[in-house]
């Protein structure tokens, strides 16, 4: 899905410039005129590669820092101060240095007479998510119980993500110490004994022979297959960041045994609480689900949505339209019809959410424990065999004699 940039003006004679994720220029300017916006003109922001560039210089602002900033945001509203004053102390005396720079930006727009969802918009360093929720919690006349439910939303969100974190730490250190000394023995060790026992002029084991050739004799030959594999997999990461391949390659990591499941379930999750907290918060549903469908990382469950999202405004139900592509899961789809029929689809969403986030929270932990012995023992055997293939002639010598 590409980026727009977008001059629009709204229902009051406002004209501001607005980044719009869209397939097309044509989508982007359905998107646009769906909330009642007067487009003036529609740009592509840029190739793949600059958007991927620009994708990782421009990171969205996130984590603790910017949840300790919503809660002091929400306890000046709350206290009955005004957004613009709440905004000047914000300004002066957040929590983060950082983020002080933005909310003076956001506060001198607020000024000169835009909303704050408007001016969060426009920042360009918040989630969709927030600014839409934001939008909402103004048109209810209720921002800090919005801002109550996008802090929870926030605080569930950064907490499952620390917990996959943690759980991969262990492995990751693993992996990288195991690979430092075997790649230390390759380029270090290995050679010298090489050179050594070709001095000596012996026979030499066939584990020991099989070592050499393979890291002395034929190195180059292994650092470009080495090489190859490399450019392979970078040439797999831009085709899966693509909009043919990104689909193609969701569909086949969803499809791999355990993990694929695992992968899905947690996309899910993480759409079905992005999508209950814009409901909760007031939002209309096909509204939500355009952000929601931002939210979400894979190109494959981003198109099943952005697809549901057309059918459910074209009338149809929500599990209908998402069933349509059989993506999402069965459980989710029979629990998101249930809460259409009850009336209740924000806190089934949210069951959603909660339920898929634990099961993928035990599995990896399941996935964890089992890689985590496989590894030590996989890294155990490999650099048990270099050793011994390098000291086996020294262990012959010993029984038979130096050679003359």
């Amino acid at each position: 899905m590409g980026e727009f940039v977008c001059r629009v003006a709204d229902s009051e004679g406002r004209v501001f410039s607005h980044v719009e994720a869209a397939s097309s220029p044509d989508e982007a300017r359905q998107k646009l005129a769906d909330r009642g916006l007067y487009i003036y003109s529609v740009k592509s922001r840029g190739g793949r590669l600059a958007s991927l560039i620009r994708r990782s210089s421009d990171r969205q602002i996130g984590g603790s820092e910017f949840l300790i900033l919503n809660q002091q945001f929400n306890t000046l509203i709350k206290a009955g101060l005004p957004i613009l004053r709440a905004l000047d102390l914000l300004a002066d005396r957040a929590s983060s240095p950082k983020l002080r720079p933005v909310i003076s930006q956001i506060r001198d727009r607020v000024r000169e007479g835009k909303s704050l969802s408007e001016a969060v918009a426009e920042a360009g360093v918040f989630s969709k998510v927030y600014s839409t929720a934001i939008l909402a919690g103004e048109k209810s006349g209720n921002l800090p119980g919005v801002l109550d439910y996008y802090i929870a939303y926030q605080r569930v969100s950064t907490g499952v993500r620390k917990k996959i974190l943690a759980t991969l730490v262990y492995p990751i250190l693993l992996i990288s110490v195991a690979i430092i000394i075997v790649t230390y023995l390759v380029t270090a060790v290995i050679p010298k004994f090489a050179l050594l026992y070709k001095d000596l002029n012996v026979d030499l084991p066939a584990p020991t022979r099989l070592l050499i050739a393979l890291t002395v004799d034929y190195r180059f030959a292994f650092l470009g297959a080495v090489a190859l594999l490399a450019v392979a997999a970078a040439g797999v990461f831009l085709w899966s960041r693509s909009e043919e391949g990104g689909p193609a390659f969701d569909r086949f990591k969803f499809r791999l045994p355990i993990v694929g499941d695992t992968l899905l379930k947690f996309q899910v999750a993480q759409f079905s609480r992005t999508l209950a907290t814009l409901l909760t918060g007031g939002t209309p549903l096909v509204a939500g689900l355009q952000t929601a469908t931002d939210a979400v990382t894979s190109k494959l469950l981003r198109s099943t949505v952005a697809e549901a999202t057309q059918r459910v405004r074209e009338g149809e139900s929500l599990h209908a339209a998402l069933a349509s592509k059989n993506i999402v899961p069965e459980m989710a789809l029979d629990m998101i019809e249930v809460g259409e029929s009850s009336g209740a689809l924000s806190p089934m969403l949210t069951s959603v959410a909660e339920f898929y986030e634990e099961e993928v929270s035990l599995r990896l932990s399941a996935l964890v424990s089992i890689i985590e012995p496989v590894l030590l023992i996989f890294m155990g055997l490999l650099v048990a065999f270099i050793l011994i293939s390098l000291y086996l002639p020294i262990f012959s010598f010993s029984m038979t004699g130096a050679p003359k």
